[in-house]
Formats: C-alpha cells, sequence, structure tokens
C-alpha cells in the first residue's frame, strides 16, 4: 500500500470538521486515533525500518518530517478545501503501542461519498494481523457514515496488502493508475460492511 505524503485532492468537501479531531475507531486490539504533531517521534519508530519502502519507495522520515506531516494531516480538509482528510495512528490497547496508520480521503462524486484508503504497518509488528483489523474497522466505519464507495490503490507486487485487500472484501478491478498500483474496490451495496467499529 503506497501512503500518500498529502492525500489526493477530489471534487469537494464533505467531512465534518469534527471527524478527524474525535473519531476513535475501536476493534478488538486497536484504538485506531486521529493522528497528532505529539504522534511524530513514536511514528519516525514505527516507520523506520526501510524495508517498509522497498516496494513503494521512500525513505523513513524522520521526526521533524513527521511533525510537519502530522500537522498538516491534523486539519479536516485538503488546502482547497475539496477532500476530506481522516488520518489515523492504530494503537494497541494491551500496551498502548503505535503499530502503524490508517488514512482515508473522502470526496463526493455523482455517485456519492467516495473513499481512498491507505494503511501501513510498522514492519516488528507485521504478520499478527493489525492491517487487516486497522482497514477493516476503518471500513465500516466510513460506510456506516455514508460513505457509498471505498477503494485503495495496491502496488500489484505487494501481496501483503492485497492479502488484506481481500480479507476486508475488496476486489481488484483491473484498473491501474500510471504508477502501476491497481485500484481495488469495496462496494458496500453488495457487501456485508467489515469490522466492528464502536
Amino acid at each position: 500500500m503506497n501512503p500518500r505524503t498529502e492525500p489526493a485532492l477530489g471534487d469537494a468537501m464533505v467531512v465534518p470538521a469534527r471527524w478527524p479531531q474525535d473519531a476513535v475507531v475501536r476493534t478488538a486490539r486497536l484504538r485506531v486515533v486521529p493522528v497528532r504533531v505529539a504522534h511524530a517521534e513514536e511514528m519516525a519508530k514505527v516507520l523506520g525500518d526501510p524495508a517498509l519502502y522497498s516496494i513503494i519507495g521512500g525513505a523513513p522520515p524522520s521526526v521533524a518530517e513527521l511533525a510537519l506531516r502530522y500537522r498538516r494531516w491534523e486539519r479536516p480538509t485538503s488546502d482547497d478545501g475539496s477532500a476530506g482528510w481522516l488520518n489515523w495512528i492504530a494503537v494497541r490497547d494491551a500496551d498502548d503501542v503505535a503499530v502503524g496508520t490508517v488514512q482515508a480521503t473522502t470526496t463526493v462524486t455523482v455517485n456519492g461519498l467516495v473513499a481512498e484508503l491507505a494503511w501501513v504497518i510498522g514492519v516488528p509488528f507485521q504478520g499478527h494481523g493489525y492491517a487487516t483489523e486497522a482497514a477493516a474497522a476503518v471500513v465500516g466505519w466510513l460506510v456506516e457514515r455514508g460513505a457509498r464507495d471505498v477503494h485503495a490503490h495496491i502496488a500489484p507486487e505487494h501481496a501483503a496488502s492485497e492479502a488484506v485487500a481481500r480479507r476486508i472484501g475488496m476486489r481488484a478491478t483491473g484498473e491501474f493508475r500510471d504508477d502501476g498500483e491497481q485500484r481495488w474496490r469495496f462496494h458496500p451495496a453488495n457487501k456485508k460492511i467489515p469490522g466492528n467499529s464502536i
């Protein structure tokens, strides 16, 4: 899964300002909490293994880079107000350790509210189902709040993210972006809503 340094822009602002400030999504083992600048130091460690970037590209961010990024992401919308930004940190309930991030960029199209999802789990925490658990809960949360289409773009060689997408009910569409990432789609009209958000 390729996390953006900035969420993509869309057609119209759709997320109320209060969503990013107070939306906590809960799962059996995780709290998915809104990102804050105060998370930068811990997340620099979570996202610090160069192996995490072998497929998606880039390099581990510094604390200062994350602080700047998270300051922007604390806002509910893109600079031009055309897209809603929802950015979370996934934290284990058992020990309050951050394990990764989940992002959703929301826009309004002629078909209603659409959300593009992205997730990243730190290398030490991979293989425990955290990505599936957090992403499924966020998809369920978005659908409960009116998202009519939720999708993700995944590099074809990123088998782990493809597996997460399948487990949360997404299907490959055969549509590819210029960077080679394929669009995976969850359409709530004909699927069971995933997750167990509270």
